[in-house]
């Protein structure tokens, strides 16, 4: 009994140390980690700190570029407009109904230090995404490497696309109806400054992420949520809910505004569809040796 009881002891011990080697693992990435996130924190101070600097430029020109009707977007309407006058004459953007006021004590205080963070983050995010992958990278084998090998550049291109569209495109389209929109002359558009803010960032910064899903569907291929049949299945619901966020983001009544905004996204559905099914050859010439998975 007493040699039972020595073993069970040993036994004990051993897999108390396997836990505690365990923990200790554990605790050591979250360490890691948070370097990495420190690094990418900075990063965005760094980028905030400029925005301050640039302050004038960065609200003046950016911020309130689409309240103004010398907008680039809104001078290539009018010339479009008139070199195809079956566009119609609304398709040319002369004025920017609405009257943006402030309606608080510190409201141009807190409006310069949030425009500030958030172009601090917009410009930070590729170093961010540097980071990840810094820290994600020795995780993974040498084939994985390889196929990720980019993923950095990939992923801040498509992100910062998507913010050069939702700026020039949906917000101009968005800001233009919504400031001009309304159910009774009697009631006068007046918008506070922190709603226009946030219209401009939401829109902004959220066609940035649709733009993503290629990175997304790469993901998701290669751990095998998302396969190509799937999504080719799916193609025509796909393009109902890519109408519904062209219709959502810009509540504009034409057609054409509606296709312009639709367009890109179903290229990027279109993109991904060919993306997954990269992968799926990929895998299946690994596995198969041959780009067809046996029957």
């Amino acid at each position: 009994m007493s040699d039972n009881r020595a073993q069970d002891l040993i036994e004990a011990v051993k897999n108390k140390g396997k836990s505690l080697e365990a923990e200790m693992s554990f605790f050591d990435h979250i360490d890691v980690l948070r370097k990495h996130l420190l690094r990418a924190l900075l990063a965005i101070v760094i980028f905030t700190s400029l925005a301050f600097y640039y302050y004038d430029f960065l609200f003046n020109t950016i911020i309130m570029g689409p309240k103004s009707p010398d907008f680039w977007t809104y001078r290539m309407m009018c010339k479009l407009a008139a070199r195809f006058p079956s566009l119609g004459a609304d398709f040319c953007i002369t004025e920017i109904k609405g009257k943006i006021i402030n309606t608080e004590m510190a409201g141009q205080f807190t409006l310069q230090i949030n425009s500030c963070v958030m172009a601090g983050i917009v410009f930070g995010i590729p170093y961010l995404l540097f980071e990840l992958w810094l820290f994600i990278k020795p995780a993974l084998h040498e084939k994985e490497r390889k196929s990720a090998r980019g993923f950095v550049f990939f992923a801040s291109l498509l992100f910062f696309l998507g913010v050069l569209f939702g700026y020039f495109i949906v917000c101009a389209l968005s800001v233009n109806f919504l400031t001009g929109f309304s159910v009774s002359p009697m009631i006068e558009n007046t918008f506070t400054i922190d709603s226009y803010l946030s219209s401009i960032a939401t829109l902004t910064i959220g066609t940035g992420i649709i733009f993503e899903l290629p990175v997304i569907i790469y993901i998701l291929s290669i751990f095998g949520v998302m396969t190509p049949k799937f999504m080719r299945s799916s193609r025509r619901y796909a393009i109902v809910i890519i109408l519904i966020i062209a219709a959502i983001v810009t509540p504009t009544p034409d057609v054409i505004t509606m296709t312009v905004v639709a367009f890109p996204l179903y290229l990027l559905f279109e993109l991904s569809i060919y993306i997954s099914a990269y992968i799926e050859r990929k895998k299946n010439r690994e596995l198969y040796g041959t780009s067809k998975a046996p029957n």
